[in-house]
């Protein structure tokens, strides 16, 4: 019923199928469940490439959350990020940005206007920033310019000016000045 040494292959058979595969140049994606029963090294092939595959960052990358590091060295000036879920900045960015997620390393810094559900900040943020969640600054961080935010934790060290402001306070605000031409036109009429 069962074909035991394909079904259940050690870690030799594995190897050996990688050997194959590179060899060979074959590519998963080609290979398709609806294809006819294989011999033991092929199926073992394949299964170890399937495996392979897996276990890469990209294959995880794609089946989760969309992911951009900007390492420690490098400069990003003048781009708009779209559809990132996470921007991790370990140099140095500016730009705009609307996503999920901003993590700021402690020597990274962002400089533009940034639209996000959480952002952490180990290092430095300078401009217009909503935090729709949760701004956490960090102790070592800096944030400074228009600031709004959903919740907002400053550990001992961190640091925040400008202007600064809930999103529910910003709300109400907002709320007051459209009620005073309603109001004026009240008494003008």
């Amino acid at each position: 019923m069962f074909n035991k040494p394909n079904l259940f292959h050690g870690a030799g058979d594995a190897s050996a199928a990688r050997n194959v595969q590179r060899a060979a140049g074959t590519n998963v994606a080609a290979a398709s469940p609806a294809q006819p029963a294989e011999t033991g090294a092929s199926a073992a092939a394949r299964e170890a490439q399937v495996v392979e595959r897996e276990d890469t960052p990209a294959a995880a990358g794609a089946a989760g959350e969309s992911r951009l590091i900007v390492g420690p060295e490098v400069k990003l000036k003048g781009a708009e990020i779209l559809d990132c879920d996470t921007l991790v900045v370990e140099g140095r960015v500016e730009a705009t940005m609307d996503s999920r997620v901003l993590r700021i390393a402690e020597k990274g810094a962002f400089k533009g206007t940034v639209g996000i559900d959480i952002a952490e900040i180990h290092g430095h943020f300078e401009g217009e920033l909503t935090a729709r969640k949760q701004l956490l600054i960090h102790a070592g961080g800096r944030v400074s310019g228009k600031i709004r935010y959903g919740k907002i934790l400053i550990e001992e060290g961190g640091e925040l000016s400008g202007d600064v402001q809930s999103l529910s306070a910003a709300g109400k605000e907002l709320r007051a000045v459209d009620d005073k031409p309603r109001a004026l036109a009240a008494v003008a009429g």
